[in-house]
């Protein structure tokens, strides 16, 4: 493609929470797959400078990019669809914008003017949507603005979104995605919500080009043709998104609506190629028809809200396609285990992972899993505090401390086995300031960690303050619990594995974030292969 980058803006209408990510990242898929460079960013309409400081009860997972950006978690969407890194630059939020513009104004960069909503803010809004198009090489530049058309927060981004329809009106397009409800007592499809939505949009200056219909029934050409007439779009404008079995239908569900097309044509693009998803409808086959089923426990202590690990969940989903099983994941509350009832929680499960998460709430319960998960050849996985619980419970009940503990939880405990990195300890300021993003490690030959990812150096990203602390890591080896993950420059334990145990794999890292729909995560493809072997051993019993 030889011309200017290409910019789509997806809005929401009526309601919250009805896909923008998964149908950004769908759209996102379709124009690559026709051979087209594209990204995707998230402009954020909240105050937070980024979700790290966010619990993940307001907000889902808190997701990390290479760059060590703490961003949302429609990010790892679009990772685990276009299978591109994202970055810093990919997620912008109302806190980043006004800092940026108050940050200039004190620097006294504004020339002694009058700082202003309108031209101030939304010049930063349309620099940091032009960053992605101008610094890099991309035809598409797709953007999802948070939240829903009306809001307060989020009005300045439409101002913005209007201003560059204005500025460059062969490059931008508006899509809005909003719901047609089903009123089951009326027996019909109410199209009267669309319309204030788009009406709505039009008061602030923007014209729809696109409209995307959540909808839970099918939508009759009469239906299309009003919503088509009503809110002044192409009747081939107004796309159906149906409910979907799985978030990844919906790329092949667009292609049948002819999504990438229309975009296309609005733009005045010509491909000379059709989208190829024979790769994506390849990995739906094998999630879809699976040939065993594992049954897989989540521990942690945010499982009421399941999007505060979506990545986990998702990564969950690739490998469970790698290895052609479903994986049936039971989300249990760590508040709840004890010494008394764990056997009761776990001894069905044919794995057991611990999540991350911060603070000393249900880590008891989480020590407890662990415990049993190695005692009974449970296939284990920990990840970030995971596999800190794994060296506290190892200790504990091993290497006889029975005091250990984490100087996060436990400040002054005897045997501080996990402890505060030296460089952290000097840090008041909690958002944007733990070991983030990516760094290199080392695998120890013949490791269950080797022998899964197939190469000696890796590279994953990290989220933490917390670390093994090395001046126990004689006894540990001695007794069995090995470091097989190296950081090759600071020396930090990144992978503990168990001797003779089945596969018992604690990770620091992150590995969730960096699994996608085309590159499986091999730790997360190993767990789940160690666990299909313990279901089918149980079933030959």
């Amino acid at each position: 493609m030889n011309h200017s980058t290409k910019y789509v803006f997806v809005t929401g209408g009526v309601t919250s929470s009805l896909g923008k990510g998964i149908i950004s990242a769908s759209l996102a898929k379709l124009l690559q797959t026709r051979g087209f460079r594209v990204t995707i960013q998230k402009l954020d309409p909240y105050i937070n400078v980024d979700p790290g400081t966010l619990n993940p009860y307001e907000h889902g997972e808190c997701y990390v990019t290479d760059d060590g950006a703490e961003t949302d978690l429609d990010l790892g969407h679009y990772e685990r669809f276009l299978n591109v890194p994202t970055s810093q630059a990919n997620n912008i939020t109302t806190g980043r914008i006004y800092q940026s513009v108050i940050n200039k104004e004190r620097k006294g960069e504004y020339l002694g003017k009058t700082v202003q909503i309108i031209p101030h803010i939304t010049d930063e809004i349309k620099r940091c949507i032009h960053i992605l198009g101008s610094k890099s090489d991309f035809d598409f530049v797709i953007t999802e603005i948070g939240g829903t058309v009306g809001d307060i927060e989020s009005l300045p981004y439409i101002e913005a979104v209007r201003q560059m329809k204005w500025e460059k009106p062969n490059d931008v397009l508006v899509v809005h995605l909003t719901l047609i409800p089903y009123l089951s007592a009326a027996g019909e499809l109410k199209t009267k919500p669309t319309q204030h939505s788009v009406k709505q949009l039009l008061e602030f200056g923007v014209q729809p080009d696109i409209l995307v219909c959540r909808t839970e029934h099918e939508l009759t050409p009469a239906v299309r043709t009003k919503v088509a007439r009503f809110c002044n779009v192409a009747a081939n404008a107004v796309i159906q998104s149906i409910d979907a079995e799985t978030i990844y239908d919906v790329p092949i569900l667009m292609l049948e609506e002819k999504f990438d097309e229309v975009v296309l044509e609005k733009l005045g693009i010509k491909s000379k190629k059709k989208p190829d998803l024979k790769k994506w409808i390849n990995f739906l086959e094998r999630y879809k028809n699976p040939n065993h089923t594992v049954r897989i426990g989540l521990v942690g202590k945010y499982v009421e809200l399941k999007d505060s690990y979506k990545s986990i969940a998702e990564a969950f989903n690739h490998a469970g396609a790698a290895n052609e099983v479903k994986v049936e994941i039971e989300w249990l509350h760590s508040e709840n285990i004890n010494e008394r009832n764990v056997a009761d929680y776990l001894k069905d499960l044919d794995g057991v992972l611990v999540a991350p998460g911060f603070g000393s709430r249900g880590i008891d319960g989480k020590i407890e899993t662990i415990k049993f998960a190695r005692e009974n050849n449970i296939p284990f996985f920990g990840i970030c505090l995971g596999m800190q619980c794994a060296v506290i419970e190892f200790a504990r009940n091993v290497l006889n401390m029975p005091e250990a503990h984490s100087t996060e939880i436990k400040e002054y405990t005897p045997y501080p086995v996990i402890s505060l990195m030296a460089e952290q300890k000097s840090i008041t300021n909690l958002g944007g300031t733990m070991r983030l993003g990516s760094y290199p490690c080392k695998l120890k030959k013949e490791s269950h960690a080797a022998k899964a990812y197939g190469q000696e150096m890796i590279e994953e990203r990290h989220r933490h303050r917390f670390e093994f602390n090395n001046d126990y890591l004689a006894q540990y080896e001695a007794a069995g619990m090995v470091a097989t993950g190296m950081n090759p420059e600071s020396n930090l334990v990144e992978i503990v594995e168990l001797k003779g145990h089945p596969w018992f794999v604690g990770a620091q890292f992150h590995p969730e974030y960096k699994s996608t729909v085309d590159k499986p995560h091999p730790l997360f493809v190993a767990f789940v292969k160690a666990a299909k072997k313990k279901a089918i051993s149980k079933e030959a019993k």
